[in-house]
């Protein structure tokens, strides 16, 4: 059998809340509960569970490919929500998308702290290289 991945637990102090603004940002189905998650799937079938959490919450890095029409519609939501952004990881370039391998690329935080990211081109795809 071939190896995929299949999911991941991202704390949250309140997993369907969280579930439901990366579902709505994303553009992807509603999430459904499943045991104490709430869980989102991607087109590929990998779960990103939420899970409620006493406590601090140490933040997270989740990046997300997609074609460009789908990266149009997530970068208009997030305008739309007026989340802040930026075009690195570290986030000294906020308001700016990036370029890198000729695709478009953005950040942006979700209300736990994880840090999301879009892409239209896999990183090394066009010869970029930090």
């Amino acid at each position: 059998m071939a190896i995929h991945f299949n999911h991941t637990i991202l704390s949250t102090h309140d997993s369907k809340a969280s579930a439901t603004f990366l579902a709505e940002v994303l553009g992807l189905p509603a999430p459904r509960k499943w045991g104490p998650f709430y869980m989102v799937t991607t087109e590929n079938g990998a779960n990103l569970d939420y899970m409620n959490v006493d406590g601090d919450i140490a933040p997270q890095h989740y990046a997300f490919l997609t074609g460009e029409s789908e990266f149009d519609a997530i970068f208009g939501r997030i305008k739309e929500r007026r989340l802040p952004y930026w075009a690195d990881p570290g986030r000294a370039q906020p308001g700016q998308i990036n370029h890198h391998d000729g695709g478009r690329g953005i950040y942006f935080q979700e209300k736990n702290g994880h840090l999301l990211e879009v892409i239209t081109k896999e990183y090394g795809s066009g010869g970029w290289n930090p």
